[in-house]
């Protein structure tokens, strides 16, 4: 009998020992493959064992090498399908159905290009029409590494139909329809994107390592979970508390002090997350405060208290008094007597107990927003949503770091990227650089650092597409500065590269969201860039581009790029807006101009009257900017002078 228990035991062994015939993740049901070119499939079985691929006519056999990894190079094919695509090993089989001839793109980037058709406006519409879109998505699901991984966590291929179309990539999406009808193909998206990251996550660590710029400080990155720990730790309480140590605040005693004592706690904001306000994968309690001055009438008044859509459990004090406790209902309005407040400034302080609930994974904060989060008297408010707060956390608290790319370089790329290397496809586009704002000029390096890496590892020169930032923000003058233009420009300035192309978007953004929902616009403007420079498609046009500036006579003659048929103002006065002029004093005041010749501008400003250098949408949310080419695309934001900017002395750590 046991020596048949032997035998059974063996056996079981040897079968699941043996390694079964895979692909790599990417390959499935509804895939989307490469039109006219060499198109690569990988997967594993046992080491050393033959694979054969039966497709489209095609036979192709090659040996899995001693660690069982396979390759298949299939030659070029037109579009078409579907098709079924047969995979054998030994006795394994693998059979993939549905399967189309088309052109591939990879989607990535931040929360702009993660932003989901179901969102956007127009997804009524998109949803309806969709099962008639050749449209498919693969999406590749979130995950960090600090190595380079050789497959996929999951992922698979969907059809657009109006159960699924509402998750593709919007941005992708009106992308890809514009491409389906005028190639007359189906287009595969591969939606690689997290949003709120840097495009140094997206980097592999050996081009950050090898990058003269970025080189040292990829250097100085633990390559240990604990050693980000660690690191995010110590960076956590260096940013609270600066060179002071740490202290272990009780609730008690912050309510008791006076106002001015927390002007030296890092400023917050409401609403937001404490993610946006230096405490990136802090995950745990914390205090927020606010000064609240008030005048003789209003303090002895009764009031209402705000705080919108929160719905944390948490407990409010007011000059050192505790008015509520517990849990927070959403939009909960928390009734003050008479005598809560006082003449003069008043200590609003919150200790936050938990995490917002709904969402959750807005972390620790305040999420309501706008007119939502006030003090109402009878007959004013004060508005709570503004950057007149404090916050600090509460180290004495359990709490905890939830890594998040940002921590690091590259782990984005590891996970998220490497694995899909070398699926064959058309190209990428792109949709990322808010949060590089405060290393804008560095980017003019970190930028085409990834583009370059990307194409070393495809040893592929693919077309690369990306979005200019759009508005949002503050308006400022270009004497405040703004990290914003200088991003923008950074991203123009890899225009340089070859075979990149850009959407300037200024124009349909949001000033007062980030993630605007006009996102076909977006779209179409990317499709039309790669159906001139990729497709070699006559009919299309981009925005204008900065040439050259003449300064003579008291005046700068502005001359672009893309504005053979001429330039207009979008204003019913004709007017154009959105030009500063500057002298030798580097200050620059706003300027009127007029187009001149039918494609330049001439600005001029009384209070410089000797001009040397022009800008134009030189802003976070340029709104005033109406300078258009004659098809309808807008100018883009540019300066005609290298002066030290807001980014300049900012590196990526």
């Amino acid at each position: 009998m046991k020596f048949y228990i032997l035998i059974i035991v063996l056996a079981t062994t040897f079968l699941t020992s043996r390694a079964q015939l895979t692909t790599a993740k990417i390959f499935g049901d509804h895939m989307v493959l490469q039109r006219n070119q060499v198109v690569p499939v990988w997967g594993w079985t046992e080491k050393n064992k033959r694979v054969t691929i039966v497709f489209d006519g095609q036979d192709v056999t090659t040996k899995a090498d001693d660690q069982g990894y396979w390759k298949i190079m299939l030659q070029p094919m037109t579009e078409g399908g579907p098709f079924t695509m047969e995979i054998y090993s030994g006795k394994d089989k693998l059979t993939i159905s549905d399967v189309m001839l088309g052109e591939v793109w990879i989607c990535s980037g931040q929360s702009n290009m993660e932003f989901q058709l179901k969102n956007a406006l127009g997804y009524k519409f998109e949803q309806k029409n969709s099962p008639h879109e050749p449209i498919r998505q693969f999406h590749v699901p979130d995950k960090i590494s600090l190595e380079p991984e050789k497959d996929l966590s999951g992922g698979q291929w969907i059809k657009a139909d109006t159960n699924t179309v509402g998750d593709f990539t919007a941005v992708g999406y009106f992308f890809a329809k514009q491409l389906a009808e005028k190639l007359h193909v189906a287009v595969g998206l591969i939606y690689s994107n997290w949003g709120g990251t840097m495009v140094e996550d997206w980097i592999s660590k050996d081009a950050l390592l090898k990058s003269p710029e970025l080189g040292a400080a990829t250097a100085a990155l633990p390559g240990t979970w604990d050693g980000l720990t660690a690191r995010v730790d110590k960076h956590l309480k260096d940013y609270a508390y600066g060179k002071n140590p740490v202290t272990n605040y009780t609730a008690n005693q912050l309510a008791a002090e006076p106002a001015s004592f927390f002007s030296t706690w890092p400023k917050g904001n409401a609403p937001g997350s404490w993610e946006w306000m230096g405490f990136y994968s802090y995950r745990g309690g914390g205090f927020m405060q606010r000064t609240v001055n008030l005048d003789s009438v209003e303090a002895q008044k009764s009031s209402v208290f705000s705080l919108g859509l929160t719905d944390a459990d948490l407990s409010i004090y007011i000059n050192g008094k505790l008015v509520k406790n517990g849990a927070f209902a959403a939009n909960e309005q928390l009734k003050l007597p008479v005598g809560t407040w006082k003449a003069g400034d008043n200590n609003l302080l919150i200790d936050l107990l938990s995490a917002q609930k709904n969402p959750a994974w807005f972390g620790t904060g305040i999420t309501g927003a706008g007119n939502d989060l006030y003090i109402r008297f009878a007959d004013t408010s004060i508005n709570l949503a503004d950057n007149n707060w404090r916050a600090m956390p509460d180290f004495a608290r359990p709490y905890h770091i939830d890594f998040l790319p940002n921590n690091t370089g590259y782990l984005l790329y590891n996970a998220m990227i490497a694995p899909l290397i070398p699926y064959a496809m058309a190209g990428v586009i792109w949709y990322q650089g808010e949060s590089n704002t405060t290393t804008a000029s560095q980017y003019r390096v970190s930028f085409p650092l990834l583009i370059t890496d990307w194409r070393s590892r495809w040893n592929q020169d693919f077309p690369f597409l990306f979005v200019q930032l759009s508005s949002y923000g503050g308006f400022q003058d270009s004497n405040a500065g703004s990290n914003w233009a200088e991003l923008r420009e950074a991203q123009t300035m890899t225009l340089k590269m070859p075979n990149t192309g850009m959407a300037v978007t200024t124009d349909i953004g949001d000033a007062y969201n980030i993630h605007p929902r006009d996102k076909a616009d977006v779209g179409l403007r990317l499709a039309d860039k790669a159906l001139t420079m990729v497709y070699h498609q006559p009919g299309f046009t981009e925005s204008p581009e900065y040439k050259s500036a003449d300064f003579s006579g008291g005046y700068a003659v502005v001359s672009f790029n893309y504005a053979d048929n001429g330039l207009m103002a979008k204003d019913k006065y004709g007017y154009i807006k959105g030009f500063e002029l500057a002298g030798a004093d580097h200050k620059f005041y706003y300027a009127q101009a007029q187009i001149v010749d039918g494609n330049k501008v001439k600005v001029w400003c009384s209070k410089v009257p000797q001009p040397v250098a022009v800008r134009y949408a030189w802003t976070d949310a340029p709104l005033d900017a109406n300078l258009f080419n004659a098809e309808g695309f807008p100018v883009n934001s540019f300066r005609s002078d290298n002066w030290k900017g807001l980014s300049d002395d900012k590196k990526f750590e």
